[in-house]
Parts: structure tokens; C-alpha cells; sequence
């Protein structure tokens, strides 16, 4: 089966691995017939072999084939999740035990092998007689692509182990724990090296990487600069990050689509709006599911997401959206006199006229008041092209960053520096795409507490079911401010469960006993 060439795709069993977890020790046994790190990183071929397969931890079950977008959507008060499944029921409720590994213990060793990989490229690499552009290409790749996974560990676990080195016995793959500070340092100096040494696009590099979608810009490693600088747990410099911010508006490479919908279909992938996607797709490599373990040529490169979201009678309906958010999007009508388009665009609900995969949603669950009355995950759904979900395969790719994120961290750097009515026209640019009416008419001369909270519900509305919403409450402090978290309960019960330190998921308990000295997060 021929893969399109536009598109960057992991090359799984291009590099060995050290190892799955951070610390996990391994068995001195060697293949024969397997590659290993003396004999492989010799050309520069094998240095693109090398950074395609440190790609591949975005592929997989634990990362964004389905684990990640469920601990990232599931926290937020605009999701909740009925799932039958304990630990997905579990994660949203702040209620996991460590116990059971399910999901969160799949998405750690995800983001471990991920730096393993990115770590193997950046040791070998230098030393590789190449050309010296595609050299730093791959070098800034890697450190892109470590960065994002460092950036991953630091959200969701905190005070675990940030390896930047390949271990030099056997004794090293016990790691030290680092604090979250220390994670998030190296988190932001990796995208520093990355925005210094990748290109703003492929379409004009010479090289066998010329012209391939979904590799790392510096944009991609500008705009997470950026948001690591807001993200970071004791020196949010929103100074820095509106630098980076800006940096990337400058490049003038990024605009808004005038589609909102076209950010979560496979019509418009790899768009002028997106920044970094994962590559998903239905016709490249195998036919299996990459649930992970042991890297296999024959998995295949698809999601899982859209079954996981999918409506009832087409999917699985493991996440759906809260009446609150629904609720929110009500609150302001566009300038005609509309609701807000995104809320057709984000979920189906029981509005005239409206289909999904085909079928009326007012007829196909009139049968069933729950369900004619109930609320369904739309984006990332294939409900226009696939009569159902239970095929398990979606090629629709991942946004991580898009053009409107950037537009609205940047106008919150600006408010939290001091200078609110300049934060106005940024908002306002994410705002005109779906017609609703300027700010500075309806809301003119906002104090910057006002505008903190128009930028959490813009926020909120912009990017509902992507991810991102639990990580701003989060680093807003919400979960401290006893007014705060009422109106969180008040929007999602599933905050009633919340206890400090439950913002952090659990350290897998295998690397507790296993790394002499760890300690547990708080609260577990």
C-alpha cells in the first residue's frame, strides 16, 4: 500500500528503543537480526528514519490515537463522561486509584518512549557526515518533538524524571525524580533550540523532507514556547510568551480558516489555520490498530478517537458535551441574530433540520426522550463521510495548535502585562470568523479582571472538546479560589469529587516500586 507522500509518517521500527517507561529495566538480550544504535546512525538516511520514528509516539493508543485527548477533554467542565469503562468514568471525577493503569499508565509510557526516541536522535546524529541544513532540520525536530513530550509529563504528572541523555549502564535507568519546575525548564529550552533551528516550512527546503505536511515549523515551536512559558508552575512570564506570540503572528504564515468546522474534518488538514497536527490517515501503513507495545510495520495509521466520542447508535459515547457549555454558547447571538456556529460545529443536539451520518437527529432518537434530549460530540467525527464509527478507524488528524490559539494567548499576555484594550482586536479576529459582534461595542473598556474572564470564555467557546480547558483552569488558579470552583460544580458535578492535588494524575504505582526514592503525588 503506497503512502501519500505529503504527509510525514512514523517509520516505527526505525530506531531502537531503549526503553518503554522511564526507568523500566530491560534484559540484557539482543536480536541478531535487529538493528542496533552501533550499527544503524550512519547516513542520513538513517537520521530521517530516526526522527520519522520518534513521530510515532503521537500515533499510538496512549498518546493522541485515543488515551490523551480522553485525559485532556474529560477534566474540563465542558465534557463529562457515562463511560461503562471505570477508568474513563474515573478520570474526568478526579476519582483514579493507582491501582489500575488503564489509560493514564498508557500515556506515560507513551510520552517515555517518545523521548527515548527523540533522545537516541539528538545523541547520534551529530556525529552523521550529512547535509548540514537537513541536520539541523532533524536536530530541531527532535528537540521539538522531546520538548512536547517533556510538556506532556509536566502537565499531567509533574514531579517525575525529564531524561535529556541516552543511559550509559544499566544502572542508569533508574531516573531521579525532578520537581515539575525542573520539567517545565527543560520543556522551554527545548523549544528554544527547536524554534532556532527548524525551518517555517517545508514547501522550499531541499531534501528528501521537502514538501512533507505535519513535521515541526518554528512556528510549532514558537507557539509552544509560548504557552510552556504560561504553563509554567512558579515563572509564568507572560513577557516571554507574548515575545514568542508575536513572533509567530510576524511570521505572516497563519490566518484564520473562514470554516470554523474545517479544523476538525480531513477536508481542510494541515490548513493555514493549523500549526502542528498529528498525521492521521486510513490508507497509510497496515491494517492493525497501534494500541502500542512493541512498534509493528502493519499497524496502521488511524485514530480511535471518533468511536471513542461517537454518538449513541454510532459510537461509543464514552465523552459528551455539559449542558453548561451547550448553555454557554447560547449566551451571545452573532450580529444577524444566530446562535454561535461553533455550537453546531462542536456537538449535534436536537436542533431542526440537523443530521448526523445521515440521519435526522430529531427521527433517529425520537424514539428515546434521553436521547432526543441529550448532547453528542461532534467535532473530530466522520458523521458526513461514514455511516457509523464501529470500523474503529478515523484519519482525521489532531490539531494541537492552532492559529486561533495563538491569537488568544497572546491577546491574555497582553491583559495580564498591562495593556487590555490592545488584547481587544486579537480576540476580536477569532471572534469575526463566526460572526459574532465586536467586542470593543458590546464590552468596551474592560478592567483587566473583566477581561480575564471574557478570555476564559472565549476560550472556552473557541476550543470546547479540544483539550485545552482543564489546563486553563488549572493554570488560572481556578481550583485554589473557593468562588471558583463553586461555579465549576455548579457547571460539572464531576468537579464535587475534586481534591487538591488531583490535578496531577497518579504516578503508575510500576515506577514507584521500581525507582528507589519516588514519591507519590499528592493525594494518592
Amino acid at each position: 500500500m503506497k503512502m501519500p507522500t505529503n504527509k510525514i509518517y512514523a517509520v516505527l521500527m526505525a530506531a531502537a528503543t531503549i526503553g518503554f517507561s522511564a526507568c523500566e529495566k530491560k534484559l540484557d538480550l539482543v536480536n541478531p537480526n535487529a538493528p542496533t544504535s552501533a550499527s544503524f546512525w550512519n547516513t542520513g538516511t538513517d537520521a530521517i528514519k530516526g526522527i520519522n520514528a520518534a513521530y510515532a509516539s503521537l500515533l499510538i493508543d496512549g498518546s493522541y490515537m485515543r488515551s490523551t485527548p480522553l485525559m485532556m477533554d474529560t477534566r474540563g467542565d465542558d465534557a463529562k463522561s457515562n463511560s461503562p469503562w471505570l477508568q474513563m468514568y474515573n478520570t474526568g471525577k478526579f476519582a483514579l486509584n493507582t491501582a489500575d493503569g488503564a489509560i493514564y499508565a498508557w500515556s506515560y509510557g507513551a510520552w517515555y518512549e517518545g523521548i527515548s526516541k527523540a533522545n537516541q536522535v539528538l545523541n547520534y546524529v551529530p556525529a552523521i557526515e550529512m547535509d548540514a541544513a537537513l541536520k539541523d532540520r532533524i536536530m530541531g525536530q527532535a528537540y521539538f518533538l522531546r520538548g512536547l513530550y517533556f510538556f506532556h509529563l509536566a502537565n499531567f504528572w509533574g514531579n517525575v524524571a525529564y531524561p535529556t541523555s541516552l543511559p550509559a549502564s544499566k544502572d542508569e535507568f533508574y531516573m531521579e525524580q525532578e520537581s515539575a519546575e525542573q520539567g517545565w525548564d527543560k520543556v522551554i529550552a527545548d523549544f528554544q533550540q527547536a524554534a532556532n533551528l527548524l525551518p517555517v516550512s517545508y514547501d522550499a527546503v531541499g531534501g528528501p523532507d521537502q514538501g512533507q505536511k505535519g513535521r515541526a515549523t518554528k512556528g510549532a515551536a514558537l507557539a509552544y514556547l509560548g504557552k510552556a512559558h504560561m504553563f509554567h508552575t512558579t515563572k509564568k512570564d507572560y513577557t516571554a510568551a507574548a515575545a514568542a506570540f508575536k513572533a509567530v503572528i510576524d511570521l505572516g504564515v497563519y490566518d484564520l480558516m473562514p470554516n470554523y468546522r474545517d479544523n476538525f474534518t480531513e477536508v481542510a488538514e494541515n490548513n493555514k489555520e493549523s500549526i502542528f497536527e498529528v498525521q492521521f490517515d486510513l490508507s497509510a501503513g497496515g491494517t492493525e490498530l497501534g494500541w502500542g507495545g512493541t512498534p509493528s510495520s502493519g499497524w496502521g495509521k488511524t485514530s480511535a478517537r471518533a468511536i471513542t466520542y461517537g454518538p449513541r447508535g454510532f459510537g461509543f459515547v464514552d465523552v459528551q458535551p455539559t449542558r453548561s457549555v451547550f448553555n454557554s454558547f447560547l449566551e451571545e447571538k452573532t450580529a444577524g441574530g444566530d446562535d454561535d456556529p461553533r455550537l453546531v460545529a462542536t456537538m449535534f443536539y436536537n436542533k431542526p433540520g440537523l443530521k448526523l451520518y445521515g440521519q435526522e437527529f430529531s427521527v433517529f432518537y425520537g424514539g428515546n426522550p434521553a436521547d432526543l434530549n441529550d448532547l453528542f460530540c461532534r467535532k473530530y467525527e466522520n458523521d458526513e463521510t461514514k455511516p457509523n464509527e464501529f470500523d474503529w478507524r478515523s484519519g482525521i488528524n489532531e490539531r494541537l495548535m492552532r492559529y486561533a490559539d495563538v491569537l488568544l494567548m497572546y491577546a491574555e499576555c497582553l491583559n495580564e502585562n498591562g495593556s487590555t484594550a490592545q488584547a481587544y482586536p486579537y480576540i476580536q479576529r477569532v471572534r469575526s470568523r463566526v460572526g459574532l459582534p465586536d467586542l470593543a461595542v458590546t464590552k468596551p473598556g474592560m478592567t483587566q479582571a473583566q477581561m480575564r474572564d471574557q478570555i476564559a470564555q472565549e476560550r472556552l467557546l473557541e476550543f470546547c472538546l479540544e483539550g485545552k480547558r482543564f489546563d486553563d483552569i488549572r493554570r488560572w488558579g481556578w481550583l485554589q479560589d473557593p468562588a471558583k470552583l463553586a461555579l465549576l460544580k455548579s457547571r460539572d458535578p464531576e468537579f464535587n469529587s475534586y481534591q487538591a492535588g488531583r490535578e496531577y494524575f497518579p504516578i503508575p504505582q510500576s515506577e514507584i516500586d521500581i525507582n528507589r526514592g519516588w514519591k507519590q503525588n499528592l493525594s494518592y
